[in-house]
């Protein structure tokens, strides 16, 4: 069966096309001929190979996950080639815009969080008399709080599989003094990152093909990928491009109607907020609407809210969904809401050291120890994560040592993606045929390109979606790596590229002047 309700992400199809011409080629190629010697003339004849494309669970061959998809494949390529061969190509690096790794593209870490890690990991520091010049006084501070909380001070250890008490226990602190309401510590389950939290929160709700997740497009590809490895059906909803990416609960509705025609159970609705890849921030009135229709459909309320701290313009603010629903007057025995956190986003652009948390909550206590029981099997998040999750929602305050240098950190790194999202999107919007909405929140831009009909053809002709054979001709000219807007899901006969605005300000003006030469010279080339 189809895992999708309508034809969201047509490359699923060509996908499961090729792999119907993989079986073929091999039913066909494998047959013996008359110079293959017989499997009796020869004792070392070669054994067939256990594991083919044929024999690995078809789950996996029918996931995909664009952001690091064949493009980003190509750039490692031409990278390494100019590694070897300097001046061989027509630029002289690759400018990875393709994905979220603020620390990759020069984003310097915060140096309190930094200083806390290094002191936890290793605590002799904390005996030196030189330790005092060298490092704050709050980040020594907390360093033996977090330390007196870890068994047996060592960050090798495993932890609970929750997570450390203790941090669990900081960030529901946190979460109470954002949002205005409680949070208990044992909703809490820090995760390697959000990525394992959603897997988790896919593996419990998603029982057989039947079961739908209502996800928005375009969506963040974890989300179609992780529906699929879970054998789950992704019921999508369009977000309103022509309103800035609006999400309108008439579509919710019609979609979960469709789904329901069609045999399809829905279980939950995907929110992502600030949005990914699309950049918008949703109203309050807008998530109250949410709120409700989750309420009122008796559905999980998944609010990836990655993004929290990236938020660029003054009219709009950041609301947690759960806040929201607090504010209405709804508790646990209304509505299950699972909110994703990560320490990889916003100002702090953590990515590798894989930190992060889901708070749950709504769920039954039996409901409670089959999370948990989930959670166990993976043992613990890492350590260092778990610190750098409670860093972030309890970092330095007023009248704290490190609180003015911190400010300065965070100010200037927010201030700057600001700055970066208005110039990248006041150039593309100069583009002949291409219009994209403001960066209201994250990290990225989703331009529409409009493509003269002889490049579609071109496309077609190299076997591609039109998106992804601009980004790779992108690519080859100018080194820019882009991820095409089919790997999101897109309203069919639209073609989108998302743009990270992460690269640092000074590259940012000739990320702009070789993508606009690049353009000219395309649109001329496919003038129809």
């Amino acid at each position: 069966m189809r895992r999708f309700v309508s034809g969201v992400l047509s490359s699923y199809q060509k996908r499961s096309l090729s792999h119907r011409s993989l079986r073929f080629f091999s039913s066909t190629t494998s047959l013996p001929n008359s110079d293959s010697p017989s499997p009796s003339s020869s004792s070392s004849a070669a054994m067939p190979t256990p594991v083919t494309l044929e024999t690995i669970n078809p789950k996996v061959l029918e996931c995909e996950y664009a952001v690091r998809g064949e493009i980003v494949t190509l750039a490692q390529r031409l990278q390494q080639e100019l590694q070897e061969k300097p001046g061989s190509l027509p630029f002289d690096e690759i400018l990875y815009c393709n994905i979220g790794n603020p620390q990759s593209l020069g984003q310097q870490p915060i140096t309190f969080f930094r200083e806390v890690i290094a002191l936890c990991d290793h605590p002799p520091i904390l005996d030196k008399s030189e330790t005092q010049g060298l490092f704050s006084a709050d980040a020594i501070e907390r360093a033996w709080q977090i330390l007196d909380q870890i068994p047996g001070r060592a960050t090798g250890a495993y932890s609970h599989s929750q997570g450390i008490k203790g941090l669990r226990d900081t960030i529901a602190a946190g979460i109470e003094a954002r949002d205005g309401f409680p949070s208990n510590p044992n909703d809490i389950f820090l995760t390697d990152g959000a990525s394992p939290a959603v897997h988790m929160m896919m593996q419990l709700l998603i029982r057989t093909e039947k079961d739908g997740i209502l996800c928005p497009i375009p969506q963040y590809p974890l989300y179609s990928a992780s529906i699929v490895l879970h054998g789950g059906t992704l019921v999508p909803y369009y977000l309103d491009e022509a309103t800035g990416w609006g999400l309108e609960i008439s579509e919710l509705q019609k979609q979960l109607e469709d789904a329901k025609s069609k045999g399809i159970t829905v279980r939950a609705l995907v929110v992502i907020n600030p949005g990914n890849p699309t950049g918008q921030v949703l109203s309050e009135d807008n998530q109250r609407d949410i709120v409700e229709f989750c309420k009122k459909e008796g559905l999980v309320l998944l609010a990836d809210e990655v993004y929290q701290e990236n938020v660029y313009v003054p009219d709009k603010k950041f609301h947690s969904l759960k806040k929201i629903s607090r504010s209405m007057g709804y508790g646990e025995e209304d509505i299950s809401v699972v909110s994703f956190q990560s320490v990889s986003k916003g100002y702090y652009g953590e990515c590798g050291k894989r930190g992060g948390y889901m708070e749950v909550t709504g769920f039954g206590a039996d409901v409670r120890e089959q999370i948990y029981k989930v959670a166990s099997v993976n043992l613990c998040s890492n350590i260092t994560g778990q610190i750098l999750a409670s860093l972030v929602m309890s970092p330095p305050k007023v009248g704290d040592e490190s609180y003015e240098s911190y400010f300065m950190e965070k100010d200037g790194i927010l201030s700057s993606l600001a700055r970066r999202a208005k110039t990248l999107e006041d150039a593309l919007n100069s583009l002949e045929g291409v219009t994209c909405n403001k960066a209201e929140g994250a990290m990225y831009l989703f331009p529409r390109i409009h493509l003269p009909e002889k490049a579609i053809k071109a496309a077609e002709a190299a076997k591609t979606a039109p998106d992804a054979f601009y980004a790779r001709r992108l690519l080859n000219a100018t080194g820019i790596v882009v991820v095409p807007g089919s790997g999101f899901g897109q309203v069919p006969g639209t073609w989108h590229f998302r743009c990270t605005i992460l690269p640092q300000e000074d590259k940012i003006p000739a990320v702009v002047s070789r993508l606009t030469e690049f353009h000219k010279g395309f649109m001329e080339e496919f003038r129809d």
